[in-house]
């Protein structure tokens, strides 16, 4: 079995305080993984770990075949959504995306404004973002974290601010991009995410995790 990722015994140490034990995690390609826990049981380190915002005290992590930290400073080919999605407020949803995209230059206007569409926004909207609602900022990060359609979405609770329509809505792309050989990790609260789109579910307390 070839892993999209892999999680070896990886602890983390801020200072005296242990705040993620010994995790072990592979993560097969085309299904949806689900961690639930509250606020502060380490999912949130555990997936900047992942994608190589933090290096683990101890253990080590792979994405796409190439260790984290020692291959590759930063994981490749995902999408992610960690925390509060940040954007530049003065400027336009599309105008946001189209800057993100400059980075990489992997996709042109067309894929900006399909992955706008698919979340609900119209990417000819001059709103400024700091005009966003919630929702609409929560929309918008998902449409960044698509948008290049990596191979492995790491999302930490993307269906914060999201109405109950808007929450169907996008667990229904999860399932389609699933359908399509997309890896997902996602944190939520929400038991209908849990339900609905997860193969696996794990619990996370006090940074140990349990299936």
């Amino acid at each position: 079995m070839e892993y999209i990722a892999e999680i070896k015994n990886v602890s983390k140490r801020f200072g005296d305080e242990t705040v993620v034990r010994e995790v072990s995690l592979s993560l097969e390609p085309g299904r949806i993984y689900g961690i639930t826990g509250r606020n502060g049981s380490g999912k949130t380190v555990l997936f900047k770990m992942l994608i190589g915002f933090l290096r683990p005290t101890t253990g080590k992590i792979f994405v796409n075949g190439k260790e984290i930290g020692k291959d590759t400073d930063f994981a490749e080919d995902i999408g992610m959504i960690i925390e509060t999605p940040g954007f530049l407020g003065g400027f336009s949803g599309y105008k946001n995306l189209e800057y993100l995209a400059s980075i990489k230059k992997q996709i042109g206007k067309e894929e900006i404004r399909m992955s706008m569409k698919t979340v609900g926004l119209d990417p000819d909207s001059r709103k400024k973002v700091k005009k966003y609602s919630l929702g609409m900022r929560q929309r918008l990060g998902i449409a960044q974290a698509i948008m290049e359609h990596p191979k492995l979405l790491i999302l930490d609770e993307p269906m914060n601010g999201l109405d109950r329509v808007g929450a169907a809505r996008i667990r229904q792309l999860f399932l389609e991009l699933k359908k399509e050989g997309t890896t997902i990790l996602l944190a939520s609260h929400h038991k209908e995410d849990m339900d609905e789109l997860c193969d696996k579910v794990y619990e996370m307390e006090d940074g140990c995790l349990r299936f």
